[in-house]
Protein backbone atom coordinates (compact mmCIF):
# COMPACT_ATOMS: atom_id res chain seq x y z
CA UNK A 1 0.00 0.00 0.00
CA UNK A 2 1.48 3.42 -0.79
CA UNK A 3 2.06 5.56 1.57
CA UNK A 4 1.17 9.73 1.73
CA UNK A 5 4.30 12.15 1.50
CA UNK A 6 3.49 14.70 4.41
CA UNK A 7 6.08 17.04 2.69
CA UNK A 8 4.16 17.19 -0.55
CA UNK A 9 2.56 20.37 -1.73
CA UNK A 10 -1.16 19.96 -1.05
CA UNK A 11 -3.52 20.14 -4.68
CA UNK A 12 -4.78 23.58 -4.97
CA UNK A 13 -8.12 24.56 -3.59
CA UNK A 14 -10.90 25.54 -6.73
CA UNK A 15 -11.73 28.65 -6.43
CA UNK A 16 -15.16 29.77 -4.13
CA UNK A 17 -17.85 30.96 -6.37
CA UNK A 18 -17.69 34.31 -5.59
CA UNK A 19 -13.82 34.64 -6.29
CA UNK A 20 -13.88 33.02 -10.04
CA UNK A 21 -12.17 34.86 -12.23
CA UNK A 22 -14.00 37.76 -14.05
CA UNK A 23 -14.17 35.84 -17.47
CA UNK A 24 -15.42 32.80 -15.84
CA UNK A 25 -19.23 31.72 -16.12
CA UNK A 26 -20.26 32.37 -12.23
CA UNK A 27 -21.47 35.81 -12.75
CA UNK A 28 -22.68 35.13 -16.20
CA UNK A 29 -25.28 38.02 -17.08
CA UNK A 30 -24.23 40.09 -14.44
CA UNK A 31 -21.79 43.37 -13.09
CA UNK A 32 -18.42 42.39 -12.46
CA UNK A 33 -15.97 45.06 -11.52
CA UNK A 34 -12.32 44.31 -12.69
CA UNK A 35 -10.75 47.31 -10.53
CA UNK A 36 -7.16 48.92 -10.51
CA UNK A 37 -6.75 51.39 -7.29
CA UNK A 38 -6.40 55.02 -8.16
CA UNK A 39 -3.43 56.63 -6.64
CA UNK A 40 -3.84 60.54 -8.61
CA UNK A 41 -6.46 62.24 -10.60
CA UNK A 42 -9.73 60.94 -9.01
CA UNK A 43 -12.68 62.09 -6.98
CA UNK A 44 -14.46 60.59 -4.10
CA UNK A 45 -18.30 60.36 -5.05
CA UNK A 46 -20.45 58.61 -3.02
CA UNK A 47 -23.40 56.45 -4.10
CA UNK A 48 -26.00 58.34 -2.99
CA UNK A 49 -25.24 60.69 -6.01
CA UNK A 50 -24.20 58.14 -8.40
CA UNK A 51 -26.90 55.36 -7.73
CA UNK A 52 -29.48 58.52 -7.03
CA UNK A 53 -33.09 57.66 -7.60
CA UNK A 54 -34.74 60.38 -8.36
CA UNK A 55 -31.65 62.50 -10.31
CA UNK A 56 -31.33 61.65 -13.86
CA UNK A 57 -28.60 60.08 -15.47
CA UNK A 58 -27.68 63.83 -17.10
CA UNK A 59 -27.95 65.71 -13.28
CA UNK A 60 -25.93 62.49 -12.04
CA UNK A 61 -23.24 63.07 -14.68
CA UNK A 62 -22.90 66.59 -14.64
CA UNK A 63 -22.79 66.28 -10.18
CA UNK A 64 -19.61 63.65 -10.65
CA UNK A 65 -18.26 66.26 -13.30
CA UNK A 66 -18.79 69.21 -11.19
CA UNK A 67 -16.97 67.96 -7.94
CA UNK A 68 -14.47 66.58 -10.29
CA UNK A 69 -13.22 70.22 -11.10
CA UNK A 70 -10.74 72.63 -8.78
CA UNK A 71 -12.04 75.24 -6.84
CA UNK A 72 -12.75 78.52 -9.48
CA UNK A 73 -13.82 76.41 -12.45
CA UNK A 74 -16.31 78.00 -14.48
CA UNK A 75 -20.11 75.89 -14.00
CA UNK A 76 -22.50 78.21 -15.46
CA UNK A 77 -24.79 76.74 -18.12
CA UNK A 78 -22.66 78.05 -21.54
CA UNK A 79 -19.64 76.56 -20.37
CA UNK A 80 -21.15 73.71 -19.60
CA UNK A 81 -22.97 72.95 -23.18
CA UNK A 82 -19.43 73.96 -24.71
CA UNK A 83 -18.35 70.95 -22.74
CA UNK A 84 -21.52 68.32 -22.84
CA UNK A 85 -23.47 67.94 -26.03
CA UNK A 86 -26.87 67.99 -24.52
CA UNK A 87 -27.27 71.61 -24.81
CA UNK A 88 -28.15 74.53 -22.72
CA UNK A 89 -32.12 73.60 -21.91
CA UNK A 90 -31.19 70.12 -20.76
CA UNK A 91 -28.56 71.07 -18.55
CA UNK A 92 -30.15 73.68 -17.34
CA UNK A 93 -33.13 71.77 -16.40
CA UNK A 94 -30.14 69.10 -14.86
CA UNK A 95 -28.74 71.50 -12.71
CA UNK A 96 -31.48 72.49 -11.31
CA UNK A 97 -32.10 68.61 -10.22
CA UNK A 98 -29.18 69.38 -8.38
CA UNK A 99 -30.24 72.27 -6.47
CA UNK A 100 -33.25 70.45 -5.98
CA UNK A 101 -31.70 67.68 -4.35
CA UNK A 102 -29.42 70.22 -2.52
CA UNK A 103 -26.17 68.94 -4.54
CA UNK A 104 -25.68 72.81 -5.93
CA UNK A 105 -26.08 76.23 -3.98
CA UNK A 106 -26.12 79.55 -6.09
CA UNK A 107 -25.39 82.44 -3.85
CA UNK A 108 -25.57 86.30 -4.98
CA UNK A 109 -22.22 88.14 -3.85
CA UNK A 110 -20.64 91.97 -4.42
CA UNK A 111 -17.35 92.34 -4.90
CA UNK A 112 -14.78 94.42 -3.66
CA UNK A 113 -15.81 97.19 -7.09
CA UNK A 114 -19.26 96.65 -6.25
CA UNK A 115 -20.12 93.98 -8.61
CA UNK A 116 -22.59 91.02 -8.04
CA UNK A 117 -21.57 88.13 -9.20
CA UNK A 118 -23.13 84.52 -8.72
CA UNK A 119 -20.99 81.42 -6.81
CA UNK A 120 -21.90 78.23 -7.29
CA UNK A 121 -21.07 75.84 -4.16
CA UNK A 122 -20.96 71.45 -4.73
CA UNK A 123 -21.94 70.04 -1.64
CA UNK A 124 -20.77 66.33 -2.00
CA UNK A 125 -23.10 65.34 0.97
CA UNK A 126 -26.11 67.48 0.92
CA UNK A 127 -27.24 68.35 4.56
CA UNK A 128 -23.61 68.29 5.92
CA UNK A 129 -21.98 71.74 5.53
CA UNK A 130 -19.28 72.89 6.32
CA UNK A 131 -18.48 73.39 9.89
CA UNK A 132 -17.28 77.48 9.04
CA UNK A 133 -20.64 78.21 7.27
CA UNK A 134 -22.51 76.59 10.43
CA UNK A 135 -20.19 78.53 13.01
CA UNK A 136 -21.86 81.46 13.72
CA UNK A 137 -19.52 84.74 12.95
CA UNK A 138 -17.01 86.08 15.41
CA UNK A 139 -18.01 89.25 16.79
CA UNK A 140 -16.89 92.42 15.46
CA UNK A 141 -14.50 94.01 17.69
CA UNK A 142 -15.45 98.19 17.55
CA UNK A 143 -12.39 99.46 17.24
CA UNK A 144 -11.88 103.41 18.29
CA UNK A 145 -12.83 105.82 15.13
CA UNK A 146 -10.32 108.15 14.48
CA UNK A 147 -10.34 111.51 15.17
CA UNK A 148 -10.83 114.21 12.48
CA UNK A 149 -7.92 116.16 10.77
CA UNK A 150 -7.48 119.27 12.77
CA UNK A 151 -9.22 122.21 11.26
CA UNK A 152 -8.33 126.18 11.26
CA UNK A 153 -9.24 128.35 13.44
CA UNK A 154 -10.97 132.13 13.23
CA UNK A 155 -9.14 134.68 14.71
CA UNK A 156 -12.38 135.94 16.28
CA UNK A 157 -14.84 133.26 16.94
CA UNK A 158 -17.57 135.51 16.70
CA UNK A 159 -20.88 133.53 17.19
CA UNK A 160 -22.77 134.69 13.60
CA UNK A 161 -19.53 133.78 12.14
CA UNK A 162 -19.98 130.22 13.49
CA UNK A 163 -23.80 129.84 12.77
CA UNK A 164 -23.20 131.08 9.05
CA UNK A 165 -20.24 128.08 8.80
CA UNK A 166 -23.09 125.87 10.08
CA UNK A 167 -25.45 126.39 7.69
CA UNK A 168 -22.76 126.52 4.97
CA UNK A 169 -22.07 122.94 6.37
CA UNK A 170 -25.50 121.43 6.34
CA UNK A 171 -26.26 122.38 3.05
CA UNK A 172 -23.61 120.46 1.19
CA UNK A 173 -25.97 117.69 1.05
CA UNK A 174 -27.83 119.60 -1.46
CA UNK A 175 -24.91 119.97 -3.55
CA UNK A 176 -23.89 116.43 -3.02
CA UNK A 177 -25.47 113.86 -1.37
CA UNK A 178 -22.43 111.89 -0.10
CA UNK A 179 -21.60 115.19 1.84
CA UNK A 180 -24.56 114.08 4.85
CA UNK A 181 -22.40 115.36 8.15
CA UNK A 182 -23.63 114.82 11.29
CA UNK A 183 -23.90 117.08 14.11
CA UNK A 184 -20.61 116.15 15.60
CA UNK A 185 -19.00 116.62 12.51
CA UNK A 186 -20.50 119.43 11.54
CA UNK A 187 -19.34 121.44 14.70
CA UNK A 188 -15.80 119.80 14.28
CA UNK A 189 -15.67 121.64 10.41
CA UNK A 190 -17.33 124.84 11.54
CA UNK A 191 -14.25 127.02 12.73
CA UNK A 192 -12.55 126.06 9.92
CA UNK A 193 -15.49 126.95 7.63
CA UNK A 194 -15.28 130.24 9.74
CA UNK A 195 -11.61 130.85 9.29
CA UNK A 196 -12.40 131.06 5.91
CA UNK A 197 -15.05 133.85 5.86
CA UNK A 198 -12.91 135.33 8.05
CA UNK A 199 -10.30 135.82 5.30
CA UNK A 200 -12.93 137.82 3.49
CA UNK A 201 -13.79 134.91 1.23
CA UNK A 202 -17.66 134.50 0.09
CA UNK A 203 -19.75 131.49 1.56
CA UNK A 204 -20.22 130.22 -2.56
CA UNK A 205 -16.48 130.55 -3.04
CA UNK A 206 -16.11 128.10 -0.34
CA UNK A 207 -19.12 125.61 -0.79
CA UNK A 208 -17.18 125.40 -4.61
CA UNK A 209 -14.15 124.65 -2.68
CA UNK A 210 -15.49 122.02 -1.08
CA UNK A 211 -17.53 120.45 -3.45
CA UNK A 212 -15.84 120.56 -6.34
CA UNK A 213 -13.76 117.62 -7.87
CA UNK A 214 -14.97 115.58 -5.48
CA UNK A 215 -13.81 111.60 -5.98
CA UNK A 216 -16.56 109.55 -8.15
CA UNK A 217 -16.37 106.50 -5.66
CA UNK A 218 -18.50 106.42 -2.26
CA UNK A 219 -16.71 108.82 0.43
CA UNK A 220 -15.97 106.90 3.15
CA UNK A 221 -15.39 109.85 5.21
CA UNK A 222 -16.87 112.93 4.27
CA UNK A 223 -15.95 115.10 7.02
CA UNK A 224 -11.96 113.86 6.86
CA UNK A 225 -12.31 115.27 3.46
CA UNK A 226 -13.04 118.29 4.38
CA UNK A 227 -11.18 118.84 6.92
CA UNK A 228 -8.26 118.44 4.44
CA UNK A 229 -9.52 120.24 1.96
CA UNK A 230 -10.24 123.44 5.03
CA UNK A 231 -6.49 123.46 6.05
CA UNK A 232 -4.84 122.55 2.70
CA UNK A 233 -6.38 125.04 0.93
CA UNK A 234 -6.67 127.84 3.43
CA UNK A 235 -6.69 131.16 1.66
CA UNK A 236 -4.16 133.80 2.83
CA UNK A 237 -5.26 136.14 5.24
CA UNK A 238 -6.32 139.86 3.41
CA UNK A 239 -3.54 142.85 3.00
CA UNK A 240 -3.66 144.57 6.27
CA UNK A 241 -5.41 148.35 5.23
CA UNK A 242 -4.95 151.00 7.29
CA UNK A 243 -8.14 152.61 8.76
CA UNK A 244 -9.55 155.37 6.43
CA UNK A 245 -9.11 158.99 8.14
CA UNK A 246 -12.60 159.95 10.08
CA UNK A 247 -14.15 162.77 7.55
CA UNK A 248 -13.75 166.63 8.16
CA UNK A 249 -16.67 167.47 10.64
CA UNK A 250 -18.34 170.92 8.85
CA UNK A 251 -20.03 172.77 11.62
CA UNK A 252 -22.87 175.06 11.04
CA UNK A 253 -22.68 178.56 9.97
CA UNK A 254 -22.86 181.12 12.75
CA UNK A 255 -23.07 184.27 12.27
CA UNK A 256 -20.56 186.91 14.46
CA UNK A 257 -22.21 188.57 17.34
CA UNK A 258 -19.15 191.17 17.19
CA UNK A 259 -18.74 191.71 13.38
CA UNK A 260 -22.18 190.00 12.15
CA UNK A 261 -19.71 188.12 9.83
CA UNK A 262 -20.60 184.43 8.65
CA UNK A 263 -18.46 181.45 10.59
CA UNK A 264 -18.46 177.90 11.05
CA UNK A 265 -19.14 176.80 14.84
CA UNK A 266 -20.82 174.51 16.64
CA UNK A 267 -22.16 177.10 19.20
CA UNK A 268 -22.89 180.29 18.37
CA UNK A 269 -20.62 183.51 19.65
CA UNK A 270 -18.03 185.49 17.76
CA UNK A 271 -15.77 184.41 14.88
CA UNK A 272 -11.40 184.37 15.17
CA UNK A 273 -10.99 187.44 14.52
CA UNK A 274 -13.20 188.86 17.17
CA UNK A 275 -12.25 186.41 19.86
CA UNK A 276 -8.33 187.85 19.17
CA UNK A 277 -9.47 191.09 19.14
CA UNK A 278 -11.16 190.85 22.80
CA UNK A 279 -8.17 188.86 24.01
CA UNK A 280 -5.41 191.58 23.00
CA UNK A 281 -7.71 194.22 24.53
CA UNK A 282 -8.42 192.53 27.32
Amino acid sequence: MDTQNPSAPTRPQSRIAGKNHPHGQAHAGGLVHDHTRHTTRFTVVGNHLAQHPSLSGLAIGLGVYIQSLPAGARVDIKTLAARFPEGTTRIAAALRELETHGYLRRERQRTPTGRIVTRTISCNQPGHRREAEHRPPPPRKRTPRKPLPAVPKPAYPAPALLQTATDLLADLRRHDPRLLLSASDTAHLAPGVAAWLERDVTPTAVRQALTTDLPTEPLCRPAALLAHRLTTQLPPPPPFRAPAPPPPVHHPWQTCEGCERAFRSPTPGLCRDCRASLATTS
